[in-house]
This record gives structure tokens, C-alpha cells and sequence, in this order.
């Protein structure tokens, strides 16, 4: 039977998603033909696979396809994009596992695969599980650590990482990227819920950790936790750098929060691993298009938007040729396609990272607002300390929004603050959404920030 280390298969891994120099030499480098003749080939690879898997072979024989009808990435448009709901659904036809893997969990062990299993963190639903083989989880990996190389992360690093362990992916997946890839020290210690926020400063100062990855929420948190604790960011803790998960969040005040660390956007799902990532341009986030070829869609017709139009993010994996195959899956995540060409001669698609998720979207009066976004918004009050959740209920036979935002201790109850918080709101999304002022740490047990990767921002309070 094949070990581990012989599936995953290191040895093609470096050659086929090379990291550091070799990446900027190599596929980075590549001409858009050779770049779609690879994509091309890696296509058919999984494509084969895929028929094997009994969600996609239902899926696509409902659209009337057969094996040989896709000939080539050319065709990608001929089959139907899915998304979580059908995954979910998959497992309630063949529950717990699912269909929508190509693993036979009657057979003895010795007769599959590896098969490592996680789950999503269940943020908009129940968790999920994720499945992957030990070569697909391994270019998972080596695509992190190659992005982290690219943004700047050096073999002296500590970094800090605040991503959930237990059945969540994100935790093992950044230990294993920075374990197996890179030469820098990790400091595991997960949610607010794992290890304490106070804690976890404390090993930060302890450990001279240089490197902050991690959802923004909680890192702007650990900052509000340091300063608290008599610890200077950027000085008793020397931050330089932070890599997470950006999307409308406001860049100037987490490097002020972080004594002026240089912050990095990436973006992935569960499912697909990383996709894209900010370089050190700052210039929009690379698609790591060797791996993956992206289509942003209507979120209503699933056709294919023009140009830097937004839509949702349409992810096929070009690698995942073992457990679980990923074609055409519609993250719901909202983005735009970048023009222009990059500085730094990077031949890769480039997107505009997160702006919102279109299955969170609340239509106010006729206006699209992704709670999301409210955040960034909020940045440039100064009462407001970036904390907040939005609650949605109906009122007089509308929905109605109002955004619980946090502020400083001085503005509690001060109905000109929340007067002059309504107003910026209304400027920037179009449409007027009541606020209600609470204190610091007063939005903690509703966003459940210090249990969860992601917290809770939109609360769904309609009579169903």
C-alpha cells in the first residue's frame, strides 16, 4: 500500500507549482498561450476523474451531457456551475459523506486513497466536510507558502497564526503550508476560544512574533488586546507584516493598529484551497491561474460577466485530480476581474479581492447592501471602533436594517454619535439603516468573534 509521502508526490509538486524565484521565473513568467495550453491539459485530467464521482456524473447527465462532450477547457461553459446548496444536498441523498467525492468508504482502508477530512466553519449553514487527497492537499499548500513567499515571509519569520483548529480546516491548513513549505517558526495558537486573546499577545511579545495571519477581525481585536495589556504593537510585539482576509476591511487602520505592518489580502474557500493573493505591488490579488481557472458569473444567470464587471467567483481546480474534484463551484463570493497589466510582469489574472457575498445580500428599498462591506464604512468615523453587527427584521411590511456598532466609551448613548454614524451610512450605501451605539466589547456574543475564524455579521431576524 502507498504511503503517504508517495501520494503526495513532493517531487512533482515542486517541478508542476513552484515557489519563490522559481515561481516568478516560471509560470508567472509564461505567455497567456502556454498559460491556457497548461490550464488545458490539467482540465482534461480532472475531467476525467470527475466522471467517476457520482454528483457530477448525475449533474451533468441532467444537462444532457456525456463523457467525450467536453473536449477541452473550450467547453468549460457547457456544464452547470453548483454551489454549497448542492453539496449539501449531496449529503442528504448519501449522508454523512456525500456523493460529490470519488471515495468508497465500504472499502478496506488499504483499498483507497488517503483521504483527509475537514470541515467548513459553517458560517453560512452547517459545516460541510471537505475532503482531500494527500497530492491535492499538498499543492494546496505549496500554493499558500507561495503566496506568503511572494507577499515578503522570510526564513527568520515567527509567525502568529489565529485560524481555528478542531474540525475546521483553516488552523491545519496554515500549519501545514508554513511546516512543509517554508522555513519559518509557527505560532499555532488559533481562535480567541482555543487560546486567550490576553494569552495570546503575551506569546506574541515572548516569541518576538514578526508575522500576524489570520481573519481581520479577530488581528484588529489582539491589537485593542496588546495595547490593553501595556504592549506596543509594532514595538514590544514587532509586527511587520500581516496576510489575511481583507475584503472591504480598511488597510490604514490595521497597520495603525499593528504599528505600521505592511498588510497583505489573500483570498480561498474551504473547498478550493487559496486561489489568489496580493503580491508586494499591492496592485490587485493574482489569480494563481497554473492552478485554477476562475470565471466571474451573474449571481442570477450564471453567465459570464463582461469585463471588470462584478459578479460571483466560479472556481475550477486544476489540480484536484484524486478525492474530490472541483469544477465550475460558485463560491457566492463577490469580485471583479482587474485590468491593466501588472508592474511587476506577472502574467496572471489579477481580481479585486472580496467585496461581499451575494447570498448575504439585503435589498433595502432597491438597493443591493452587503453587510460585509459596513465595516470599511465605518473606519472613518472616529467614535466608531470598527466593531459591529446588523441585525434584519421587517417592519411595517419592509425589511428593515440596523447596524449595532460599537464606539467609544464617551459616545455610549450619545444620540448625536449614532445621528452622525446614520448619516455616513446612508452616503455610502444609499439608502437609510437605523444604528444603535454600544460599548466596546458589547457586539462580542452575537458575532461570536471570539469563538469563530470569521465572525458573525448579519443576523436574519425575518419571520420566516
Amino acid at each position: 500500500m502507498a504511503g503517504y509521502i508517495d501520494e503526495a508526490a513532493f517531487g512533482r509538486i515542486g517541478r508542476d507549482y513552484p515557489l519563490g524565484q522559481a515561481f516568478l521565473d516560471g509560470p508567472a513568467r509564461m505567455s497567456r498561450d502556454a498559460l491556457t495550453d497548461l490550464q488545458d491539459r490539467r482540465f482534461r485530467t480532472i475531467m476525467a476523474r470527475a466522471w467517476q464521482v457520482p454528483f457530477y456524473d448525475r449533474l451533468w447527465r441532467a444537462q444532457g451531457l456525456e463523457p467525450g462532450d467536453i473536449a477541452g477547457l473550450q467547453d468549460i461553459g457547457k456544464l452547470p456551475t453548483y454551489s454549497k446548496t448542492d453539496l449539501m444536498a449531496s449529503i442528504e441523498r448519501a449522508p454523512p459523506y456525500g456523493d460529490y467525492h470519488g471515495v468508497d468508504f465500504d472499502a478496506p482502508a488499504g483499498a483507497r486513497p488517503h483521504v483527509l477530512m475537514h470541515t467548513t466553519s459553517g458560517t453560512t449553514g452547517p459545516p460541510q466536510p471537505l475532503y482531500f487527497g494527500a497530492f491535492d492537499r499538498e499543492v494546496q499548500n505549496t500554493l499558500l507558502a507561495r503566496a506568503y513567499l511572494l507577499q515578503g515571509l522570510r526564513d527568520d519569520d515567527v509567525v502568529h497564526s489565529v485560524y481555528g483548529f478542531g474540525m475546521i480546516n483553516g488552523g491545519h491548513y496554515i500549519r501545514e503550508a508554513i511546516l512543509h513549505f517554508t522555513k519559518a517558526m509557527l505560532l499555532p495558537a488559533g481562535t480567541g476560544l482555543e487560546t486567550r486573546s490576553e494569552a495570546q499577545v503575551q506569546l506574541m511579545q515572548m516569541f518576538s512574533a514578526t508575522v500576524l495571519v489570520g481573519f481581520v477581525d479577530y488581528i484588529r481585536k489582539l491589537g485593542d488586546t496588546a495595547r490593553a495589556a501595556g504592549l506596543a504593537p509594532g514595538g514590544d510585539i514587532p509586527i511587520r507584516m500581516i496576510s489575511g482576509h481583507l475584503g472591504q476591511d480598511d488597510r490604514q487602520s490595521l497597520a495603525e493598529a499593528w504599528g505600521g505592518a505592511e498588510i497583505f489580502d489573500w483570498y480561498g474557500v474551504g473547498d478550493t484551497g487559496i486561489v489568489a493573493a496580493e503580491g508586494p505591488d499591492h496592485d490587485g490579488l493574482y489569480v494563481f491561474e497554473d492552478a485554477h481557472y476562475v470565471e466571474v458569473i451573474d449571481p442570477d444567470t450564471g453567465a459570464t460577466v463582461a469585463g471588470d464587471q462584478a459578479g460571483s467567483l466560479c472556481v475550477t481546480c486544476l489540480f484536484k485530480e484524486t478525492v474530490y474534484p472541483i469544477i465550475r463551484f460558485d463560491t457566492k463570493d463577490l469580485t471583479q476581474r482587474q485590468a491593466g497589466r501588472s508592474d511587476m510582469g506577472i502574467g496572471f489574472t489579477r481580481i479585486a479581492g472580496h467585496l461581499g457575498r451575494s447570498d448575504s445580500m439585503v435589498k433595502l428599498r432597491g438597493i443591493n447592501v452587503y453587510p460585509t462591506a459596513i465595516g470599511s464604512i465605518l473606519a472613518g468615523h472616529p467614535a466608531a471602533t470598527g466593531e459591529f453587527v446588523c441585525r434584519v427584521g421587517r417592519v411595517a411590511g419592509r425589511d428593515q436594517m440596523t447596524v449595532v456598532a460599537e464606539v467609544s466609551d464617551n459616545s455610549v448613548g450619545d444620540e448625536a454619535a449614532a445621528q452622525s454614524l446614520a448619516a455616513l451610512l446612508r452616503q455610502a450605501l444609499g439608502v437609510e439603516v437605523a444604528v444603535e451605539t454600544v460599548g466596546a466589547g458589547e457586539t462580542a456574543a452575537l458575532t461570536e468573534i471570539d469563538r469563530r475564524q470569521k465572525p458573525l455579521r448579519l443576523l436574519d431576524e425575518r419571520a420566516p
